[in-house]
Parts: structure tokens; sequence; C-alpha cells
């Protein structure tokens, strides 16, 4: 491999031989491997290069044994309207997808349904299709990956509610003997999670973890947008809008953003499950409040 100027650069591939690419940033060290793959009608090539700025000569890149801030800690709340919500009061979100681009789409996805399994003009619109979805994946994962790198950089403990994403993304239709309730609403709820790349986003804290010695921390995510961050009390009312906490315990009062609010919660829960249920042992369910013994009822 060799650099051609600022911009382009060459490759010696196998079968191929001398293939010039575009040098979309620096390596940073010694190449390993390359790796060619074709996204949306474009061809790209990445290579597998030793990290200098953490390797010791002779050796692995190595995790920093201690993060830069070792007393930094953030909670994150991921939810459909916000991407992601700090315990410090940061939200991170950006459109994926343009309004042309979603007409666009509409338009082609119509095609579509009208051409021939099989036919050429049915690869002709998918082709189309997969050039407007690769650029919105492209944007999501750049978004997940510069959110990523910032928050490892100034926190030293990342704490996540534990989603099971593949599980809340399940479709809602049923069976034929069981047909499931509320599907369109549910199929909304999908892409809107599906969308702000819930997972992605864990994915790329991990991997960014690894350069700031950052820990990232899964957590029970049980009440936490229901629980208040200052009292303590837990109630469905408390959340009173998508966006409005307000605490509805006698002398509290307290009111945030709710975002904001279930993010301090995640935080607060960090090493531990959120103890809103009581004891959260395998014979008590995490979705049952705890029952006072002596009335028999919920504690209020």
């Amino acid at each position: 491999m060799e650099r051609l100027g600022r911009k382009w650069g060459r490759a010696k591939l196998p079968k191929l031989g001398w293939v010039t690419f575009r040098w979309s940033r620096p390596l940073g060290g010694e190449v390993r491997s390359a790796t060619v793959s074709r996204k949306g009608g474009h061809w790209f090539v990445s290579f597998l290069a030793g990290d200098q700025a953490t390797r010791r000569p002779g050796d692995q890149a190595t995790t920093p044994e201690q993060h830069a801030m070792p007393d930094t800690v953030a909670g994150i709340d991921r939810g459909v309207k916000t991407a992601a919500v700090t315990s410090d009061g940061e939200f991170f979100d950006r459109p994926f997808i343009t309004a042309g681009e979603t007409a666009r789409c509409r338009r082609l996805q119509q095609q579509l349904a009208r051409t021939t399994k099989g036919s050429a003009n049915r690869a002709r619109v998918r082709a189309h299709l997969n050039k407007i979805m690769g650029r919105v994946a492209g944007r999501r994962a750049d978004f997940c990956a510069v959110t990523a790198a910032y928050l490892t950089a100034k926190n030293a403990l990342v704490v996540l509610e534990d989603l099971k994403t593949r599980s809340m993304t399940a479709c809602a239709s049923g069976t034929l003997a069981e047909p499931g309730s509320r599907v369109a609403q549910k199929r909304g709820l999908n892409r809107s999670i599906l969308d702000k790349g819930w997972h992605r986003l864990e994915l790329a804290l991990i991997s960014a973890a690894r350069y700031t010695g950052t820990r990232v921390v899964k957590v029970n995510p049980a009440y936490t947008s229901q629980r208040c961050s200052a009292c303590g009390f837990v109630t469905e009312t408390n959340r009173e809008s998508q966006a409005v906490f307000r605490c509805k315990a006698a002398g509290c009062g307290h009111t945030a953003h709710a975002d904001v609010n279930a993010a301090i919660n995640i935080k607060h829960a960090a090493g531990h499950a959120v103890s809103a249920c009581g004891d959260l042992g395998n014979s008590r369910s995490v979705k049952q409040e705890p029952v006072s013994r002596a009335t028999g009822r919920t504690p209020t």
C-alpha cells in the first residue's frame, strides 16, 4: 500500500492488483489486512492496523488501567423522542433521514410493490432504496460513534438500562389463532426504537471504552421513568407526559425533564438493581411492587 497524495492512495489486493481508493482517515499503525465490501452501490476498503497510540513495542493495544477523570459518572436514558439523555442534562440527537429522502423512499416502496419478483426493474428499484438507506445507516453509525467517544472521554463510568432491544422490537401481530392487539401502534414504536439506534449506541460505547478505560454498566430498567430522583417515590402518574416529570409525593413536588430524571435514576442504580421492587431475587418479579406484611397493601 502507498499514498498518492493528501486524499488518495492505492493498495495491491489479491486477484485485483493495484486499486486506488480515497484516503478518508489516518491508519495510525502498521497495516495487517484489508477487507473490500460493497454497500449502497459503493465499494469500500477497510484496513486492520495496529494502534500505535496505546501500544508498547511488541505488544497489542491495551486499555488504560484508569480513566483520566476516575470520579466521573453518567447515567444515560435512551428514548424514542431523543436518542440519548445524560444525568448531567445533556441531550444527544439528530435526524438520520431528510424529508426529501422520506418522500423518495415512499415512492420507491410503492414502485417496488408493483414490480415482479426476480425482474430487472425490481432489482433497480431495490438498488435505489438501498442507496438511500445506506446513507441513513451511515449517519446513524456516525452519530453513535461520535456520541460514544464524547461520553467515554468525559466519564469513567457510563450506566445504561439493560434493555433487550430484540425482544422489545418483536412483531406484535401474533398468530392466526391469537392475533395481536394494537399492532399498528407497536409497529410505530418498533420503528422509532430501531431508528434511534439503541443497540448500536451501546455497542459504540463498549468499543470506545477500550481506549479511555471507561466502565460500561447495565442496570435493571424497572421503574426508572416513574421514580422521583429526589425522594424515591414511585408511581406511574409522576410522569405527566413524554417530557414532564412532577413528583406526586406529599412534600416533594420535584419537577424535571422526564428523560433527565430517568437518567439520574439510572446513574443512582449503578452497581445494583433498581430497588423500587424491593428484593429482586429469583422468587420475585421485577414488575411487582413490595407489599406490606401488616396491611397486605402496596405502600404509598
